[in-house]
């Protein structure tokens, strides 16, 4: 008898130590890691405020790679959440909501030193108000570097038993943190690098339009002069088709480019036409959308979508390896556009629209939009012509609106949303001389090598 009091008062006081120990103990606990990315502030910020790209950087793939995500609330910004489901009971089932960004997406630019975004985190973790706190900081001599400090705060109460999952807290927590971070780099080292600030894209729904186009090429050494030619050449080549068909031109000349090489800009010339049923050779032909050639029947690089279309084999009246109808000549129609499109606005001249889609480019890959310039190319339109003077000199800009075909996309952007305005011909400033430069669309600086083709 005497054994098992002694037993049970050894268990008293072994319990009384535990409560003692857990009283003590903090009531709260932090962990936190660093890591400075070679990336823009405000690229990183994009990629934080919204969750459309978590599952790419985060851990939790890595340790399930059946995990499944869902995404709810906003697109961006705070009430964007994402949750988590899995079989992996280690893993578990969770979610993430973001609760604050300061500041605000669009007060972020060049001067901006600092940046906080806060996740509210809801998983099977020991605690009360858990959180991740994500700062941006600039660094860097020019300012082109981001240290981002992630952290994890979680409050245990008077919960005994939870306080001490403090002694946890370098465990889960801390290789969440670390593994995402990393993670994080990753992701944004394939994002271009380009300050897209200023650019105020608009998600777009385009409709099938029947078109008229003619593909071409370039050298790029060639410059501005090459593009006006062979967009020119195409012209007359599409509009005499048209008059021979009985169509009419509907709008205003399109570039749809298929190939932005480092030597070589391989595009199509395109126009919209009222009508997507012609007749070709007496016989009624119902235009349809492009599709890729397939890999057995495709072309090399060099004799692509630009040497396709003069393929003197292919009979009038039949399909070309793209699908598309072939009329006289270099002259094709099909059915162009068709669903989402990232949509950015140019004022300027044609130099500046490659940097304009490169900014969509990078915008799209920050905020989680997907796309593929293979299957959907990139094309741009002519909204305004330049006008110029006697003497050839512009004495009013172009606009041009800038397309990326986009999946997977919320029905607006973060801009689209906040009521901003893309930067109209009235903003932008005239051009001093038929020498300058192309003038922003905001206040992006304009592309340093106007003069060379698309540069």
């Amino acid at each position: 008898m005497m054994r098992v009091f002694e037993f049970l008062v050894a268990l008293v006081i072994v319990a009384v130590l535990g409560v003692l120990a857990a009283v003590v103990m903090p009531g709260s606990g932090h962990v936190e890691r660093q890591l400075v990315i070679g990336k823009d502030m405000r690229q990183v910020y994009d990629v934080l405020d919204n969750y459309r790209r978590l599952p790419d950087y985060s851990v939790l793939r890595s340790l399930d790679p059946k995990v499944q995500f869902a995404f709810s609330g906003k697109a961006y910004g705070p009430g964007a959440e994402i949750s988590w489901t899995t079989t992996d009971a280690k893993l578990g089932n969770g979610g993430l909501t973001i609760a604050s960004a300061t500041p605000e997406f669009d007060q972020i630019d060049g001067n901006t030193k600092s940046a906080s975004i806060i996740w509210n985190l809801d998983n099977d973790w020991r605690g009360l108000d858990k959180h991740f706190t994500l700062d941006l900081e600039r660094q860097g001599n020019r300012g082109q570097l981001t240290q981002v400090t992630w952290s994890y705060d979680v409050s245990y109460g008077w919960n005994l038993i939870n306080r001490f999952a403090n002694l946890y807290i370098h465990g889960d927590p801390d290789s969440f943190i670390q593994f995402s971070l990393n993670n994080l780099q990753n992701v944004l080292a394939g994002v271009p690098n380009i300050d897209y600030s200023q650019l105020i894209p608009y998600i777009e729904q385009t409709q099938p339009t029947p078109v008229l186009l003619v593909s071409t090429s370039i050298q790029r050494k060639d410059g501005m002069e090459a593009v006006e030619d062979a967009v020119a050449k195409a012209s007359t080549e599409v509009q005499a088709a048209a008059k021979k068909l009985g169509v009419n031109i509907t709008g205003s000349r399109i570039l749809i480019t298929t190939n932005y090489g480092d030597q070589t800009y391989s595009f199509d010339v395109a126009f919209p036409i009222d009508s997507s049923t012609l007749t070709v050779n007496g016989q009624s032909e119902q235009l349809t959308a492009a599709t890729p050639p397939s890999i057995d029947n495709a072309a090399p690089a060099e004799a692509s979508s630009a040497a396709g279309a003069a393929d003197s084999s292919v009979a009038v009246g039949s399909r070309d390896r793209f699908g598309r109808l072939v009329l006289d000549g270099n002259v094709r129609a099909s059915l162009a556009f068709g669903g989402a499109a990232l949509k950015g606005v140019w004022n300027g001249t044609f130099a500046g629209v490659p940097q304009t889609r490169d900014m969509l480019k990078a915008y799209a890959q920050t905020h989680g939009y997907k796309y593929d310039e293979v299957v959907n190319r990139p094309y741009d339109v002519i909204a305004t012509p330049e006008v110029k003077d006697a003497g050839g000199n512009i004495t009013a800009y172009a606009k041009y609106n800038v397309y990326l075909p986009i999946t997977d996309a919320p029905e607006k952007t973060p801009e689209q949303e906040a009521g901003l305005q893309p930067p109209s011909l009235d903003d932008t400033q005239a051009p001093a001389a038929a020498s300058s430069a192309p003038a922003p669309a905001g206040t992006a600086a304009a592309p340093a090598e106007a003069a060379s083709a698309g540069e």
